[in-house]
């Protein structure tokens, strides 16, 4: 059995492995991190399709992060490195470096009352200190909630009234090229728009934008560190959350995933090696935001727990300054494993389709690129392929499972690449095609995914307070199943292909985000009676939100003004991130008879797709204005 959980057998044997034995293939995999107390066992049970990883174990994450490493002789081995085109700053930080300045900002949240169990929001750019946040909280057994900074103050104020922190760490401002984002007023604009108010507010100032201090309620970073006692990590149970992270209900409020604390660790460290095959000490560099759970899982804690150096990069793909950014980073920084979203080649792609800036650098390090956050198209694979010379891996996951559910696992078998497959399931992950009953559907047919429960260590156990809308949203649909909310098929060959989204969630450059969400922003504004909003394929960032809105009676406004402000609206809202440019106003939407909107079908239409026209639809005539509406604006070709 012992030779199924190493490296020396293949994918099948590992995979087959697992599945003989799931209790000693985790405990295993376990023996790798530092526990303050062993876990008796690997999975508990709780009933009710719950299931929790080491439960009764002790331990910390940030000692593990960390601290292992400078007790194990590794202090002078860089930890993180910063990268940021944008301010023209480069810098490394050690980890005997990254464990002082971690045990000193610990010391000082606990000196202002912060201990195990508190929340703390973080909002905060791309800075080596926003995963010092993170590490603190850890250190302190304090559940920490990421959020991305300059989201809209609405966003942020949900979040507040969901995870009630005692404190908000937050910096002054987030820089995109040629604009600085203010956080500050966001963050006291949050703060006022919600219900539950923090007890404090840490502020790390940027020299770009110095933000004015509430007195009393906000602290400046770095003077509320002086003088303090370091703090020492506080062991916490293997199921105490070690963060929470929201992600894009379909409906309403964000759902608060929780990360339990050991199987978090033991997952994360499992995958550094078996799936994105690095050694302890190789660079390793996951081109996303401390905000997206690849972020939380693969800049700040799977790196830094297996002993890799992590890049902290702050820039874009184009523009910083230019299409050789990644390359330029790539090359100076020794990065032998890289992960980033397909949207991000995309806009390099355009930029520079032939790779000219590629013949610039020396890449010979580059060993292998990691494609998730969306489908990844085979055109951008083969592109990536042509110009790199290396593996481009497509894999797919979550923010709900934290690492990877299908992936091709590099360090164990690199399998054969099929283009618009992320390849296989990974060990703990028991991957089946599901028709709406849930009876299986034979390879090669499209249906619902979903994960046979238990789900691995590492993946959520349940949403914050929200235990009702946790087996709601996952576990009803297919008893005995988590679904993934994706729907695809697996080929003869047990390949997994991710053919769409089930509901409404659509993917703007790598960012999920609810178009009923949007909906409901364009249904505040007073001049429209209706509205819908569909994700149209764009070439650059996967999908694009297209809004369609019906004026109300009497409104005889220009349409060009009220479409215009729609456009501020979901700005305002939702954020920039949303990418929200494009909507039209039309008399009326197609339904079906029982009043459902058509969303699907207006999709193809946009798309240029052949569709079959809906049995349930009630006036086929209105498809027809829809086209027309969407050529307007330049789709529907």
């Amino acid at each position: 059995m012992g030779n199924a959980v190493g490296q020396s057998a293949g994918y099948t044997a590992l995979y087959e492995g697992w599945k003989a034995d799931p209790e000693a293939f985790w405990m295993k995999a376990a023996e790798a991190i530092d526990w303050d107390e062993k876990p008796s066992k690997a999975l508990f049970d709780k009933g009710d399709n719950l299931y929790e990883w080491f439960a009764d174990a002790k331990c910390n994450t940030c000692w593990n992060a960390v601290d292992r490493h400078v007790e194990a002789g590794r202090g002078e081995q860089t930890a993180i490195i910063y990268d940021s085109p944008i301010t023209q700053t480069k810098r490394e930080i050690s980890f005997v470096e990254l464990r002082n300045r971690v045990a000193t900002l610990a010391g000082a949240l606990r000196a202002k009352g912060i201990e195990k169990g508190d929340r703390v929001i973080i909002y905060m750019p791309m800075v080596p200190e926003a995963l010092e946040a993170m590490l603190a909280c850890a250190r302190l057994g304090a559940v920490h909630s990421v959020v991305f900074g300059g989201f809209a103050a609405s966003e942020l104020a949900v979040r507040i009234d969901d995870a009630t922190p005692k404190a908000i760490i937050a910096a002054s401002c987030g820089l995109e090229p040629g604009r600085v984002v203010h956080y500050k007023p966001l963050l006291d604009g949050a703060i006022e728009m919600a219900e539950h108010k923090p007890e404090f507010c840490v502020i790390f100032q940027r020299e770009q934008e110095v933000a004015e201090l509430t007195p009393g309620r906000d602290y400046n970073w770095h003077g509320f560190q002086y003088g303090v006692e370091p703090a020492d990590c506080v062991p916490v149970e293997g199921n105490h959350p070690a963060y929470i992270l929201y992600t894009s209900g379909t409906t309403g409020a964000p759902k608060g995933v929780i990360r339990h604390t050991a199987g978090h660790m033991v997952a994360l460290n499992w995958s550094m090696k078996n799936i994105y095959n690095v050694d302890p000490g190789d660079v390793f560099w996951a081109a996303s935001d401390v905000g997206w759970v690849v972020g939380h899982s693969y800049i700040a804690y799977g790196p830094l727990i297996h002993g890799n150096t992590t890049i902290v990069f702050e820039g874009k793909p184009v523009g910083t300054p230019d299409a050789g950014t990644f390359w330029r980073v790539i090359s100076e920084h020794k990065v032998k494993s890289f992960f980033t979203a397909p949207t991000a080649f995309r806009a390099v792609k355009r930029v520079d389709p032939k790779g000219e800036f590629v013949g610039k650098y020396d890449l010979s390090g580059l060993k292998t690129v990691y494609l998730a956050g969306e489908r990844a198209d085979p055109d951008t694979i083969v592109w990536a392929q042509d110009q790199l010379k290396v593996p481009v891996i497509d894999h797919w996951w979550q923010t709900e499972t934290g690492w990877a559910i299908a992936a091709n696992p590099v360090g164990v078998e690199m399998l054969p690449v099929k283009l618009g497959s992320p390849s296989v399931p990974m060990p703990g992950y028991d991957v089946r095609i599901l028709d709406e009953a849930g009876h299986e559907m034979p390879a090669g047919e499209l249906g619902a995914i979903a994960v046979k429960l238990p789900l691995p260590p590492g993946t959520l156990p349940n949403l914050w307070n929200a235990e009702a809308r946790f087996q709601k949203s996952y576990l009803n649909t297919f008893p005995g199943y988590y679904e993934t909310g994706d729907a695809g098929m697996i080929d003869e060959d047990g390949y997994l292909y991710i053919m769409a989204r089930t509901d409404d969630v659509i993917n703007v450059a790598g960012h999920r985000l609810s178009t009923g969400g949007m909906e409901e922003v364009l249904a505040s504004h007073p001049d429209v009676a209706e509205c819908a909003v569909i994700g149209v394929s764009d070439e650059l960032k996967g999908q694009l939100p297209v809004g369609f809105v019906c004026l109300s009676n009497g409104v005889n406004r220009p349409h060009e003004e009220i479409v215009k402000e729609c456009v501020t609206l979901v700005r305002e809202k939702i954020g920039p991130v949303a990418a929200f440019k494009l909507a039209c106003v039309v008399e009326r939407l197609p339904k079906t008879r029982s009043g459902k909107i058509l969303r699907a079908t207006m999709v193809s239409i946009a798309d240029g797709k052949t569709f079959k026209m809906p049995a349930t639809i009630d006036d086929p005539a209105i498809l027809d204005e829809i086209k027309v509406a969407l050529q307007s604006i330049g789709f529907a070709k």
